[in-house]
């Protein structure tokens, strides 16, 4: 599956590509949409639009993983964030691609195995899982590429869950049919003699 993770932001969206499944990932390419901070907010936002726009455009992901918003201290910080992950998520159904959104902490467990990892923990292990020797720079670009990582693993173990839910309701609906229809009285068919006349 390829995926482009988005860690949003005004001044720095961070982005990466990685193509992979459960216990295997490579990264494609990760980076940062930048915009300046002297621009409007509407500029701005167009800019990051533009930006994720062309990622698309290269690289045609199945799927679009974006860091969930969440409170922060920095109001302003938050509602910026909030905006830049809404464009993310409008260019994606733009192109009719699944988009998902995991919080920092589902992203830290899925890459360390520990949602309070810190940042310098969840960029050395987003290095050994690529097997790379440094982990993506900036940090928002090795950000973008763990919501990717993170996006494969747990999409196909959801998946996994999907279908045994989906095996076991039809088992039980199998079950409930066979008891229904054992229960019901059996009709005994009457033997009737038919004569052929010529």
């Amino acid at each position: 599956m390829l995926v482009l993770g988005v860690d949003p932001g005004l001044t720095r969206c961070g982005v990466g590509v990685v193509d992979g499944s459960p216990g295997r990932a490579r990264l494609i390419e990760a980076g940062v949409i930048r915009t300046p901070t002297t621009d409007q907010t509407a500029d701005r936002l167009l800019a990051i639009e533009q930006g994720l726009e062309d990622w698309l455009d290269r690289f045609r992901p199945e799927a679009v993983a974006i860091e969930r918003v969440f409170a922060q201290h920095n109001l302003a910080s938050v509602v910026g964030t909030a905006q830049a992950a809404g464009v993310a998520m409008l260019v994606a159904a733009r192109h009719q691609l699944p988009t998902a959104q995991h919080t920092p902490s589902e992203v830290k467990a899925a890459i360390t195995g520990s949602g309070r990892a810190d940042k310098a923990q969840v960029g050395l292990m987003v290095a050994r899982v690529l097997h790379l020797t440094d982990p993506p720079k900036p940090a928002d670009a090795a950000d973008a590429v763990a919501l990717a990582v993170c996006h494969i693993w747990r999409s196909a173990v959801q998946d996994r869950l999907t279908l045994a839910i989906n095996r076991s309701e039809n088992q039980q609906h199998l079950m409930k049919t066979t008891q229904q229809l054992a229960a019901r009285p059996h009709r005994q068919s009457s033997s009737r003699n038919y004569q052929v006349t010529k």
